[in-house]
């Protein structure tokens, strides 16, 4: 039973990605909105209280994304900056991805020093 679970958690997660990236198509503000919303928090925090009923746990993971969505915004630099600094999207991705890294290493450095 536990295994059509995840199965169903995985096609639900697709179903929503998939969505999103069609109407980013027609749409890119749409689907800029879309992406601000916490979509995948909202579903994995439902996920996790009725398989474990655990509100500390969901607790202690709201707190770590509060301060780990702001941390993750440098992996959307450079895409902004796309067209003015002339860069592919491969470029942007790899820089991005390195800028977000970047960004979560040092407070993982940070807090594993405490």
């Amino acid at each position: 039973m536990e295994l059509l679970g995840n199965v169903l958690r995985v096609v639900v997660v697709a179903i929503i990605v998939v969505a999103v990236a069609e109407i980013s198509k027609r749409s890119p503000r749409l689907g800029a909105v879309l992406l601000s919303l916490p979509i995948m928090s909202i579903l994995a925090f439902q996920f996790s209280w009725f398989q474990h009923r655990d509100l500390p746990a969901l607790s202690r993971m709201a707190r770590d994304t509060l301060v780990l969505v702001p941390l993750g915004l440098p992996f959307f630099v450079p895409f902004a900056l796309a067209q003015r600094l002339g860069w592919n999207f491969w470029a942007c991705l790899a820089v991005g991805i390195f800028l977000a890294t970047l960004t979560i290493g040092a407070w993982l450095l940070v807090v594993a020093n405490r």
